[in-house]
């Protein structure tokens, strides 16, 4: 008899190969793995009357089975003759062909390529975490980071299409489909394909400056062309600095009126704020849309970190009002000095383009580490290479989980036993995780005898 080896971790009891093509689960001395048995002997039966068949009892990790058989026969002048016997049965391991497959790790018949064309990772870290929380990594043979993104390679196609659709639900992006002919025969007219989903995600972060083209900054509510993106879910999320007005784009209108990034996030300078002040009566023009409730329009005058030896100021208008004081730092992008390669912001009037455009408020990074009681999960992946830089932009990404709500709400936030817990709030007011909101980390131990979850029940 034969058994699927692998079974054994993921079920009470074992599967059981029954011929010709089928598995079965059985636990020991079951009906059905009963009936299973008497199959293999089938033939011999055929002759005789079987009268009574039980199992005698066996150690479990014999791999032996025994069968203990009553049978009749009618011999001569009608006399009935009843023997009693054991049968023995030698369990075997086996793996299915799909098992087999798997192990064998190069096979594959399906490949979803992920890819996105920025310079930082933060929206891939966040994909990485809402595929954790919804468990669709599982069918996978195995994950691949490269460079510009993931590769998830399946056995099945119908898996692979599964994840496509979930990526085109949780961010903007775009696919297209092919397939490769591996081998056919031609006398059954069957044909093996090895099929390959290229997955685009827009190429714009959060946190990221861009420039609108005039029609479609016009069709989101006559709002300024130069906005900050605060955040990338299933849409773009986009707000205009000077007038507080938000707007979402989809993915099917980013990628029919596409813009970039202006911006590196390397470009990123540190400001100190002079002088800041609350606009309380805005103006709004007609057709406008939405303002954010969340964020307050404030007028500041910055002046940068590397240049407090000169008297060199900027004003500009921003959507950290509520955020900022005299003497706290922000980081912005200084557009005044930047060669700003886009064909937006070429024909744009020099008035309208602001010259420091700030985006968060800088706090310091080796206290937040220090402090931080939580952590998250990660994908089991191969990697290629992690540099220093995939470090920093992953504290970007943490930090970010910490001062927006929005998009903690879609990640599994653990609590790290280790860092001891602490007041919520610290001298330079850093947002942080509450309790509240993170999850205990669940480990499944194993006993001397293998058996999971025994240390738990004591």
């Amino acid at each position: 008899m034969e058994y699927m080896a692998e079974a054994a971790e993921r079920s009470p009891g074992h599967i059981y190969f029954q011929p010709p093509g089928t598995w079965i689960q059985c636990a020991l001395e079951s009906r059905e793995l009963l009936a299973l048995c008497l199959k293999k002997i089938k033939a011999p039966l055929s002759k005789v009357r079987l009268v009574d068949a039980a199992f005698v009892w066996t150690e479990p990790h014999s791999k032996r089975l025994k069968v203990k058989l009553t049978i009749q026969k009618e011999v001569m002048n009608g006399a009935i003759l009843q023997q009693v016997f054991v049968v023995d049965y030698v369990v075997q391991p086996q793996m299915c062909g799909d098992c087999h497959r798997v192990e064998a790790k190069d096979f594959w018949k399906t490949v979803v390529q992920v890819r996105q064309k920025t310079l930082h990772k933060k929206t891939f870290y966040y994909l990485e975490q809402l595929i954790l929380k919804y468990g669709m990594h599982q069918n996978t043979l195995r994950i691949k980071e490269i460079h510009d993104g993931l590769d998830f390679y399946y056995s099945s196609k119908q898996h692979a299409q599964k994840m496509v659709e979930f990526l085109q639900c949780t961010v903007p992006c775009r696919y297209k489909a092919s397939q490769r002919l591996i081998s056919q025969d031609i006398h059954s007219n069957t044909y093996n394909y090895k099929s390959t989903f290229s997955v685009e995600i827009v190429p714009i972060c959060k946190d990221n400056v861009v420039c609108l083209s005039p029609k479609l900054a016009q069709s989101l509510g006559n709002m300024n062309q130069i906005c900050v993106c605060i955040r990338v879910t299933s849409a773009i999320h986009l707000i205009d600095p000077n007038t507080l007005q938000v707007a979402d784009i989809d993915g099917s209108t980013f990628w029919s009126q596409p813009f970039n990034s202006l911006c590196h996030p390397k470009q990123l300078e540190e400001f100190i704020v002079m002088d800041c002040s609350i606009v309380r009566d805005l103006k709004r023009s007609a057709g406008a849309g939405m303002i954010s409730k969340k964020h307050t329009l404030g007028e500041v005058w910055v002046q940068k970190t590397s240049e407090m030896n000169t008297d060199k100021q900027y004003f500009c208008r921003t959507h950290l009002g509520h955020l900022l004081n005299p003497g706290d730092l922000v980081l912005g992008f200084d557009l005044a000095n930047c060669n700003l390669n886009d064909e937006h912001v070429n024909k744009m009037n020099s008035d309208r383009v602001p010259d420091v455009v700030l985006i968060k408020k800088s706090y310091d990074r080796t206290k937040r580490q220090r402090r931080r009681n939580w952590k998250l999960k990660e994908l089991p992946r191969e990697r290629e290479n992690m540099d220093t830089d995939d470090e920093r932009q992953y504290q970007d990404f943490l930090e970010d989980l910490e001062e927006d709500e929005a998009i903690r709400k879609n990640v599994n936030v653990y609590r790290d036993s280790t860092i001891p817990v602490e007041s919520d709030t610290d001298d330079e007011g850093a947002p942080r995780i509450s309790l509240a909101e993170m999850l205990e980390d669940l480990h499944i131990s194993q006993d001397a005898t293998g058996e999971e979850g025994d240390s738990m029940m004591t």
